[in-house]
């Protein structure tokens, strides 16, 4: 695949009088990726489709089952879509469902629902959260903190 810059200076030295070869040598591309751009076969910046789309069987199916449940997990979705063949990976599925915008919005689960929402100021230094684990056992021996300037050392078990 040739860039948009090396698509430009190909024509222009092509345009020159250069020949394919000596093009090719000079922007280190083979000769016929050289010709087919020259030719119009191929575009810069686009890359060639490596195959055929598999998961466009598998679109109509999923849209419908998505609008008939918006709440329906991904996970279920790919068990069904497996029974009826297909073979890709689960994060693969996700990534087309995302891709391609599969999944309708519900405005039930939106959090604001358009809506306005409040914001409350916090100014720095002003307010200070501590949100601690209720677990037994810690992996981390000393937790540091910055507490009014001064350093804290607090000892986990």
């Amino acid at each position: 695949m040739l860039t948009q810059e090396e698509d430009v200076d190909a024509h222009a030295l092509h345009r020159r009088g250069w020949t394919i070869s000596a093009i090719a040598r000079h922007l280190d591309k083979d000769r016929k990726t050289i010709r087919a751009y020259l030719n119009g076969e191929r575009a810069a910046g686009v890359r060639a489709p490596a195959g055929p789309d598999v998961f466009e069987p598998f679109v109509t199916y999923c849209r419908e089952r998505l609008t008939e449940d918006p709440h329906l997990w991904a996970t279920a979705l790919y068990d069904e879509l497996a029974q009826l063949g297909y073979d890709r990976s689960y994060p693969r599925l996700t990534h087309n469902l995302r891709t391609r915008g599969l999944r309708p919005v519900c405005h039930a689960c939106r959090p604001t629902g358009g809506r306005p929402a409040a914001v409350i100021e916090h100014p720095p230094a002003e307010e200070t959260q501590w949100d601690w684990l209720g677990a037994t056992r810690c992996r981390v021996s000393r937790v540091n903190s910055q507490v009014g300037g001064r350093q804290c050392r607090m000892r986990r078990s």
